[in-house]
């Protein structure tokens, strides 16, 4: 993608095959065109920052998006998550209240999530870059293909990993996780058109720290 981008060693290592494919080439090609002559989020060198500070071995819990969001300044390559001074979208918003109900925590002082990353929470977009103001304008582009290897690559070379799916693109993408060996949590999706129909009251938050615990593993500070 570009001299900038930070990933880390471990993703490097397991996803070479995937750098080195035809299709991966193309990807390039085009996303470079597209931050040549357009505004693209995230910066450049972010990326790839879900998977540069959430280690290959650190994984425990994937959470899976869609877009970046493609509003100025707001995506930092970590689904659902914001730069520290910009405004909480709405599905943010409702993520927060639910951890809220769920384990009695405040808001947040900021939408970085930053800090979930590096306790071991993946939080992987289906596509890594959009155009500003042009929801869905990088995807069918290679992105899925790529984030997929991503989730078969956890699935099939980990163990006892939180699957965290919400809403009906996230459940579909997750078809390919090992149930056998991994948990799956799925709900409706956080954003205020769906939060209503199940996401609110789903306790996503205490069922990953459970599960954790019961496998012996550090529970996440949400």
């Amino acid at each position: 993608m570009g001299v900038d981008v930070k990933i880390a060693q471990s993703w490097k290592e397991k996803l070479t095959d995937e750098f080195e494919s035809p299709y991966f080439q193309e990807l390039t090609d085009f996303v470079k065109a597209e931050y040549k002559s357009h505004t693209v989020y995230p910066p450049g060198s972010e990326i790839f920052n879900a998977f540069d500070k959430c280690d290959f071995k650190q994984v425990k819990v994937v959470i899976i998006g869609q877009d970046p969001y493609h509003g100025s300044g707001q995506a930092n390559g970590l689904c659902f998550s914001v730069r520290d001074t910009v405004k909480m979208p709405p599905s943010l918003v409702n993520i927060f209240k639910e951890i809220q109900s769920d384990l009695g925590k405040p808001f947040p002082p900021t939408g970085n999530l930053e800090r979930w990353a590096e306790q071991g929470v993946l939080l992987l977009n289906a596509t890594l870059t959009v155009r500003a103001s042009s929801p869905a304008s990088h995807q069918n582009k290679g992105w899925e293909r790529f984030t997929d290897a991503v989730i078969k690559k956890i699935s099939d070379e980990k163990n006892n990993i939180v699957f965290i799916l919400w809403g009906a693109y996230a459940q579909k993408k997750g078809e390919i996780i090992d149930r056998t060996k991994h948990f799956v949590i799925s709900s409706p999706h956080p954003s205020p058109f769906s939060a209503d129909r199940g996401f609110f009251g789903s306790k996503p938050f205490s069922k990953t720290n459970d599960y954790l615990k019961s496998k012996g593993l550090v529970e996440i500070n949400w």
